[in-house]
């Protein structure tokens, strides 16, 4: 979850005044206070998927303004050529006093506008993860021991982004790779096993940083939606489904010519999920195989972070208007639906924050499963 006061969390509970503001950027910045142009923003929203590669897409549409009109050089704001946009959403407070959330930094793809030029500018932009799927590689690209997996994910990352800031959030950076990794096109796969071979998720945050990261704790809940009086959970579409869900992750390395090949295994084995390997719901193997996967623990690790972003019934959930922009994917969440149906932990794949005050927050979930398990050999 993104950071806010106390006073933010608890003043989105009831009826409030939103906070808007957008800023187009020069490229290369980072952090939730870039020197940009400001925008006036008439609506659009933030779509997030973390099943994705390009986690998430901005739709906006703004009104042209002094120094803001539809681009025709370059050099101009709104341009395609590289610039890109910060979008936040908050709370008014009265009185001058704002508190705004980052929905993070987004590329400009595309401009439209209808005439005359007075008209609005509609623009889409996806996170900046779409320049590393966008700038594959022009020729095979090979690490060696001798590099570790930081300064590798970075020689990929700065290639295209010059000043890109990546962040881990241990020391997994810093181990040497165990073995010879080649690549012939595709960036963002190799960049993708680097980081999924230690275990670990990587996606551009609220800050413009490149996080690399163990997946979140599914079972320390960051926010409650609930129903009722207080309440921001309007509609529950109570739709189960077990399309694309898997139980059983199966991780191997490549053979050396004096061992087999690493392999780890991590599955639902709790007899309590709705998704338990050995239960009615049956065994839904799913297999990974990279050449960095070296030994049986880091096979077993990275089964079990592919096993997270997959595991669990899937729920389609409609929340009320009265969203809450610091929730991001692959959080877990507390649904609590009425006194009588109870509560459960939802994770959360797919999100929608609105600009406007009238927008719904909408959110695609998937019940989560416990006991994964596991092990390498």
């Amino acid at each position: 979850m993104r950071p806010a006061s106390d006073q933010f969390f608890e003043t989105i509970k009831g009826s409030h005044k939103i906070a808007v503001r957008a800023l187009a950027l020069e490229a290369g910045q980072s952090g939730t206070e870039p020197d940009g142009v400001l925008l006036d923003v008439q609506s659009g929203s933030v779509k997030y998927d973390s099943t994705q590669p390009v986690r998430a897409i901005l739709d906006i549409v703004v009104k042209p303004s002094r120094g803001v009109g539809f681009p025709t050089r370059a050099s101009d704001p709104l341009d395609v050529s590289g610039k890109e946009i910060i979008v936040y959403r908050g709370v008014d407070y009265g009185g001058g006093n704002t508190e705004l959330v980052s929905l993070g930094y987004f590329r400009i793809d595309t401009d439209e506008q209808d005439i005359p030029i007075d008209r609005p500018i509609r623009i889409s932009a996806p996170d900046r993860m779409a320049g590393i799927v966008d700038a594959r590689l022009e020729a095979p690209r090979q690490y060696d021991t001798s590099w570790t997996y930081g300064t590798a994910l970075s020689n990929l990352i700065t290639d295209v982004y010059p000043s890109a800031v990546i962040e881990w959030d241990d020391s997994a950076s810093s181990r040497h790779l165990g073995g010879t990794v080649l690549q012939d096109e595709d960036r963002y796969a190799l960049a993708d096993d680097l980081v999924t071979a230690v275990g670990k998720i990587f996606y551009w945050d609220h800050r413009g940083v490149l996080v690399v990261r163990d997946p979140p704790d599914t079972s320390v809940t960051v926010a409650e939606i609930r129903h009722g009086a207080r309440g921001t959970l309007t509609a529950l579409k109570r739709k189960r489904s077990r399309i694309g869900v898997v139980n059983i992750v199966v991780a191997t390395g490549e053979a050396a010519e004096d061992r087999a090949p690493a392999r780890g295994v991590a599955r639902d084995d709790n007899p309590a999920s709705p998704t338990f390997w050995q239960g009615p719901f049956g065994p839904v193997p799913d297999f990974y195989s990279s050449p960095l996967l070296t030994s049986g623990t880091m096979a077993a690790k990275a089964a079990r972070t592919i096993l997270d972003r997959r595991l669990g019934l899937n729920y389609a959930v409609d929340l009320s208007a009265l969203s809450n922009p610091a929730i991001e994917v692959g959080d877990p969440l507390l649904v609590t639906y009425s006194d009588q149906a109870g509560a459960e932990i939802h994770i959360v794949d797919s999100l929608e924050i609105g600009l406007s005050a009238s927008d719904a927050m909408s959110a695609t979930m998937r019940e989560r499963s416990v006991g994964m398990g596991g092990g390498g050999s």
